[in-house]
C-alpha cells in the first residue's frame, strides 16, 4: 500500500510543482462548450460543485499508531463514477475500459473514527476489555473494574512500549504488576505485546506461567494486570555469587528445571507455540516460592511442530542451529531446550559458559563450529551430582537430532528426583530477598520487547 501511495506521490510532485491531475469528470469549459451562453452561468456552478464533490479533496490521515502513512499525498478519488447522470456513484455501472486510469492513487476513503477508537481497534486483544474491565484474581474472585479502583505504589519499570507500575485493587486488595502500553508503540513492539498478552491470558490454568488477572483501556492506552513477582533469575543469582559469594543450592536448581521444562511443555502441548526466549531474565520467582517463566512477546507458532524466523531471541542464548546460515529448514522446541541448557549453567556456575563474543562471527564460530559447552561435577568451586551435570549436558547435545524434546526431558531421573522433593523454596528465596532489600539491590527486571 506503501509504495502504491509513493509512487503515486510522484505522480503528482515530479518537477517541483503539482499539476491538477487528469479531470475524468465534466468540467465547467465542458458545459460550455454544450450549451447556450445564457444558461452558461447555472451550468458553471451545478458542474463545478458536481465535479467537487466526486472528487475527495479532503482525505484524511488515518489515526493508528506512530505516523500516517498518507500524510503529505495529494488529493485522491475514493470511488471513480462514469458519468452517468442521476445514479447514486456506486449504483453506477463500471466502465468497459479495462485501461488503469492514470494518476489515481486507491486508499481508504476518509475514517471519522477517533484516535481513541482506532487504538481500541489496533490492539487487537479481545473485545471484552473497555474503559470498565473484568478483573479475575482467582477463580473465585472476579470484579468489575476502572482505573480508578487501582492504588498507584510506584513504577517498577520501563521499557519503549510504556511502564510497569505496582499497583493494588482497592475492592480485592491484590497487589499486581500493571503494564500501561502507550497508544503510539510501532506495529513491530504492538505485535509482540499482543502475542505476550495472548500467551499468558490463554495459559492461566499452568501454575509455572506468570498469571493475566484482567486488562481495560483508558485514554487510548491499554491496562494489563499481570500477578506481581519478586525479581528475576538474572538478578537473583548474580546477587548471590556477587554479593553473599554463595552458589545456588542444587535442589533450588531441580525446583527451577522443573518449573521452566513443564511451562515450556505446557506452551508446545497446549498452545503449540515456542517460546524462543529462555534466559534467566525470564524466569520469576516470588517470596511464596513460585517460580514461573514470562515474556513471550516473540514466541512463534510451530506448523507441523516448526517455526521458521531466526532473528528472534537473545543470540547468546541460541541454539547452533538457530544461528547457523547454512541451515535453511526451521528448528523446533530442542532449541529451547537448549537456551535451557546455557540458563543452568550460567546459574549453576555463576557465569555465562561462553567467553565474550566481540562479533556475530566470533559467536558463529563457536557455538556453530566449536564443542558446546560441558558441566563438570567440580566447576568453578562448585560439586554437583551426576544426574544434574548429565541433564544440563543433555540440553546441550549440538546435534538437534539427537538433543531431547520435553517428554525425554521429564522423564530424566534429575527431573524426577527434584520434582518429588520436598523442598522450602519460600524461606530460599524470602532469605536471599531480604538481602537484596537490605543491599538496596533492584530487584525488578523489565525487559526491552
Amino acid at each position: 500500500m506503501a509504495e502504491q501511495q509513493g509512487n503515486s506521490s510522484n505522480q503528482f510532485f515530479q518537477g517541483g510543482s503539482r499539476p491538477s491531475p487528469p479531470c475524468l469528470f465534466p468540467t465547467v469549459m465542458d458545459f460550455r462548450q454544450s450549451h447556450s451562453h445564457n444558461d452558461s452561468q447555472d451550468f458553471d456552478a451545478q458542474a463545478e460543485r458536481r465535479r467537487l464533490k466526486m472528487l475527495n479533496f479532503n482525505s484524511a490521515p488515518s489515526f493508528g499508531f506512530g505516523n500516517s502513512s498518507h500524510q503529505g499525498f495529494p488529493p485522491v478519488v475514493s470511488k471513480l463514477p462514469t458519468g452517468l447522470p442521476g445514479l447514486p456513484i456506486e449504483d453506477r455501472p463500471h466502465s468497459s475500459s479495462s485501461r488503469n486510469r492514470p494518476g489515481l492513487p486507491k486508499v481508504r476513503p476518509f475514517n471519522q473514527e477517533s484516535l481513541y477508537e482506532k487504538s481500541r481497534e489496533k490492539f487487537k486483544i479481545c473485545q471484552s476489555i473497555q474503559t470498565t474491565g473484568k478483573l479475575q484474581v482467582s477463580p473465585e474472585q472476579v470484579y468489575d473494574f476502572t482505573s480508578e479502583d487501582l492504588q498507584d505504589l510506584g513504577e517498577i519499570g520501563r521499557g519503549g512500549f510504556g511502564t510497569v507500575n505496582k499497583m493494588v485493587h482497592r475492592c480485592s486488595n491484590t497487589v499486581m504488576a500493571v503494564k500501561r502500553i502507550r497508544s503510539t508503540v510501532d506495529e513491530k513492539e504492538q505485535k509482540q505485546l499482543l502475542m505476550d498478552l495472548e500467551v499468558v491470558m490463554k495459559s492461566n490454568e499452568c501454575p509455572c506461567i506468570v498469571q493475566f488477572y484482567g486488562a481495560l483501556f483508558k485514554e487510548g492506552d491499554c491496562w494489563i494486570c499481570m500477578e506481581l513477582m519478586d525479581t528475576s533469575l538474572d538478578k537473583f543469582y548474580k546477587f548471590i555469587y556477587e554479593k553473599l559469594q554463595r552458589r545456588i543450592p542444587e535442589s533450588i536448581l531441580g525446583k527451577i528445571t522443573v518449573a521452566t521444562v513443564k511451562a515450556l511443555n505446557y506452551l508446545k502441548e497446549k498452545l503449540k507455540i515456542i517460546h524462543r526466549d529462555v534466559k534467566p531474565s525470564n524466569i520469576l520467582l516470588d517470596k511464596r516460592g513460585n517460580i514461573k517463566l514470562c515474556d513471550f512477546g516473540i514466541s512463534g507458532q510451530l506448523v507441523d511442530s516448526i517455526a521458521r524466523t531466526r532473528d528472534a531471541g537473545c543470540r547468546p542464548y541460541m541454539a547452533p542451529e538457530r544461528i547457523d546460515p547454512q541451515r535453511a529448514r526451521g528448528y523446533d522446541v530442542r532449541s529451547d531446550v537448549w537456551s535451557l541448557g546455557i540458563t543452568l549453567m550460567e546459574i549453576a556456575t555463576g557465569r555465562f559458559p561462553y567467553p565474550k563474543w566481540n562479533s556475530v562471527f566470533e559467536q558463529l564460530y563457536q557455538v556453530v563450529q566449536g564443542d558446546p559447552p560441558q558441566l563438570t561435577q567440580n566447576d568453578n568451586g562448585n560439586c554437583f551430582s551426576m544426574e544434574f551435570v548429565n541433564f544440563v549436558n543433555t540440553c546441550l547435545i549440538k546435534e538437534e537430532n539427537q538433543r531431547p524434546k520435553y517428554n525425554k526431558l521429564l522423564e530424566h531421573p534429575f527431573i524426577r528426583c527434584s520434582d518429588e522433593a520436598k523442598i522450602d523454596v519460600a524461606y530460599y528465596v524470602s532469605d536471599v530477598l531480604d538481602n537484596m532489600a537490605n543491599n538496596g539491590a533492584t530487584m525488578f527486571t523489565m525487559n526491552q520487547p
